[in-house]
């Protein structure tokens, strides 16, 4: 429980901006929790379930003391395109399946905490995750246009929803799309005059009234509706094997892609607060437990929230009290204010889901990348494109299969440099970087950088003899290990029938710049039969220098 530690060291100057944080979050939240609910296919008051026990449960367990847990965007969109296919959206049994994901979910990242697995989301690069995340922005985008155009979309798939919306140009309902123009324009504003102002709130008011004055709801508006009032009751759901297995897929896809999205946000925002640590094992404990324990009050998957809580932060959140008045406001939401809502349009929700998306298609991000590392630059390209193509679930599984496909050739072909001494006589420099690093034909000098390992053994062998096989007369073949952190048995082996077939070729081997720990195993293993002492080197000065007095006593 991280929250001991702030709770008992609690300076009463934090409490002012606790509280200004809370109640700033939680008037954000009640549109956001209806809207992220809608785009899940689950009834708003869902959504205000969702920002009630999980916020509190985290507030206690998590380490960050700004991150905002709460439903997002991309884990709505999950939910939607996971369960849309086993049960009709806005069922009982639609909402007893979102209910149970949310208790997966929580089990899978809870298991992950306690068995400190943190470290796999890592496998994940990213450029794969920003491909992925401006792709599914652009799919959660698409799939509100139903709501802001009036017209009726069905599908996960950016081709498959495209293709929906230019079929029905001619169907658009002009009201609505007034009327959700209108919220993004003042949602815009809003921002623009201050990043504090509860936009998101002042849109829906204004919506409900103009809905309610105009009686718009006569004219084909489609509004909310009833929002049943009170607070969830402790609820036990069931639980079929054929079910789970049906949502396994889904509940890891969400318990990965909203722990990258809190661990994310959390890292981002623990850069200007130093008086706490991070703790990624502790942080999937704590939006595992903040699931678990919504799934018995009615709440669908939640995670932390990059707007909420960067206005969690703005706000002057010191603490995760501030998240504990955020939930207190939204009880407050339940148990008196839900029947205002009735009159609030659906155009409106579906504005504040478009505006909150836009921001995470990362247009810098790919520009960037475009001009510092064009391998990176494609893979983002290729997650975006995938993602696109073939949907929310596959594109993450795309993203794993790339960042694993480019890690493993990384490691496998690492960067390798021959060497070429300076004038100075001491310095070693690559040749293909510095010019004037001179090359003595008979002595070839390479550096490996990378440890070696079964997985680039052959490579070193082989990138070595073809340097090796360029010189007219080679004598000496040193080697730079000064960036070979390890050296597997394979490595050994290889090692030994590398230095056996430069011998048949008349060429020495010497080894220079090696650390403890390789020096080690080349003892433990026998090698250093075939490295002698007086061929391996603290320098590699000092083997330019053996392999020099060689060449010329020879």
């Amino acid at each position: 429980m991280p929250s001991i530690e702030w709770i008992k060291n609690y300076k009463r100057e934090w409490l002012s901006g606790d509280v200004s944080a809370g109640l700033t979050v939680g008037v954000m939240l009640i549109p956001q929790g209806m809207a992220y609910s809608m785009l899940a296919g689950l009834p708003p008051i869902h959504g205000l379930y969702a920002v009630t026990i999980p916020l509190i449960i985290y507030a206690l367990m998590g380490t960050s003391r700004q991150l905002a847990v709460g439903p997002v965007a991309m884990v709505s969109l999950l939910i939607s395109s996971g369960i849309g296919t086993l049960a009709t959206q806005g069922s009982e049994q639609y909402i007893g399946l979102a209910i149970l994901l949310a208790f997966m979910v929580g089990v899978f990242q809870l298991s992950m905490g306690i068995f400190r697995l943190g470290f796999l989301v890592n496998f994940l690069s990213h450029p794969v995750i920003a491909g992925f995340t401006s792709a599914a922005a652009i799919i959660i985008g698409l799939s509100q246009f139903k709501h802001l155009l009036g017209i009726k979309v069905n599908g996960e798939k950016f081709l498959e929803i495209g293709h929906q919306i230019v079929t029905q140009l001619g169907q658009i309902h002009v009201l609505s799309l007034v009327i959700g123009l209108v919220a993004i324009f003042l949602l815009l504003m809003v921002k623009k005059i201050h990043k504090l102002m509860p936009g998101p709130l002042i849109v829906v008011l204004i919506g409900i009234l103009v809905v309610y004055l105009g009686g718009l709801t006569d004219q084909g508006v489609k509004i909310v509706g009833d929002i049943p009032g009170g607070l969830p009751t402790f609820s036990l759901f069931s639980i079929d094997l054929t079910t789970v297995k049906a949502l396994i897929p889904t509940a890891l896809t969400i318990g990965f892609v909203g722990f990258m999205e809190s661990i994310a946000v959390a890292k981002a925002i623990q850069q200007k607060h130093k008086n706490y640590k991070l703790d990624a094992n502790q942080e999937l404990i704590a939006l595992g437990a903040a699931n678990i324990g919504g799934s018995f009050f009615r709440s669908f998957p939640v995670t932390g929230g990059f707007s909420r809580t960067a206005v969690n932060d703005q706000a002057g959140a010191n603490t995760g009290l501030a998240s504990i008045i955020s939930a207190l406001l939204i009880v407050l939401t339940l148990l008196f204010f839900t029947s205002y809502f009735y009159f609030l349009p659906n155009a409106v929700l579906a504005a504040i889901i478009l505006v909150a998306v836009y921001g995470l298609i990362d247009f810098k991000e790919a520009k960037h990348l475009f001009h510092t590392d064009k391998t990176d630059f494609y893979l983002f390209v290729a997650a975006a494109i995938g993602t696109l193509i073939l949907g929310i679930e596959e594109g993450i599984i795309l993203g794993v299969i790339l960042s694993l496909a480019v890690l493993i050739y990384r490691v496998s072909y690492p960067h390798f440099a021959e060497l070429g001494i300076l004038e100075s006589g001491k310095d070693f420099k690559n040749v293909l970087r510095y010019k004037t690093a001179h090359i003595v034909d008979e002595i070839v000098i390479l550096r490996f950088d990378a440890q070696l390992y079964f997985a680039n053994s052959s490579y070193f062998a082989d990138h070595a003899f073809s340097i090796i096989r360029k010189r007219k007369n080679p004598k000496y073949f040193i080697f730079d290990a000064s960036p070979v952190s390890a050296m597997d048995s394979t490595a050994v082996h290889m090692l030994s029938d590398f230095i056996k077939d430069l011998e048949k070729d008349g060429v020495t081997f010497l080894l220079a710049n090696a650390i403890g720990p390789v020096r080690d195993i080349i003892m433990k293993s026998g090698l250093d039969k075939a490295i002698p002492l007086d061929h391996q080197f603290t320098s590699l000065a000092d083997a330019y220098k053996f392999a020099q007095a060689g060449l010329k006593s020879s």
